[in-house]
């Protein structure tokens, strides 16, 4: 097989060539949440993965310079909550950095093992805490999942192009 000319000019391997290249890629939306020293954590994943399906396990990564990741690194329980397209702001909330992301407008409860979990979502997990396995300035997170709900309403909010979108038909 032969290169064509269509092939655009290819760059040198970078943390903006990575962005840019994952920018085309439409993922859906979920929140990990955790119960800190402090209070409740959580952050807005786009890399949750399922990893098992026998025992059930799921993966996420999560920066090792996030607020989050402390709690993440001594705890042994997550929540894990996939969005609707009706949580654009909640995706925002919980992607800033700074944010009261368990203030007034966040509506939770705290679930098993003393997990912080979202109201109105359309499916949640708690999940034990396996591994984590170090990726650059990241970690991967690997949870085998306890229990969940997955009977919450609306449709999958996605991460596109650096926005939120709903998913269309």
């Amino acid at each position: 097989m032969t290169a064509t000319s269509d092939l655009g000019a290819p760059r040198l391997a970078s943390p903006e060539l990575l962005r840019s290249v994952f920018r085309k890629h439409a993922a859906g939306v979920a929140v990990i949440t955790a119960r800190g020293r402090g209070g409740p954590v959580g952050f807005t994943a786009t890399s949750l993965a399922s990893v098992s399906a026998e025992p059930p396990m799921l993966s996420f990564a999560v920066g090792t310079g996030s607020s989050s990741w402390p709690a993440i690194a001594a705890g042994g329980h997550v929540g894990v909550h996939v969005l609707g397209e009706h949580q654009q702001e909640l995706a925002a909330t919980f992607a800033r950095s700074g944010a009261d992301r368990f203030g007034p407008a966040t509506a939770w409860r705290e679930g098993p093992e003393g997990v912080p979990v979202l109201d109105d979502v359309p499916a949640w997990m708690v999940c034990r805490v396996v591994a984590r396995v170090p990726a650059g300035d990241h970690r991967i997170v690997v949870a085998e999942v306890l229990l969940g709900d997955p009977t919450g309403r609306g449709r999958p909010l996605l991460y596109h192009q650096g926005r939120f979108n709903g998913l269309r038909d």
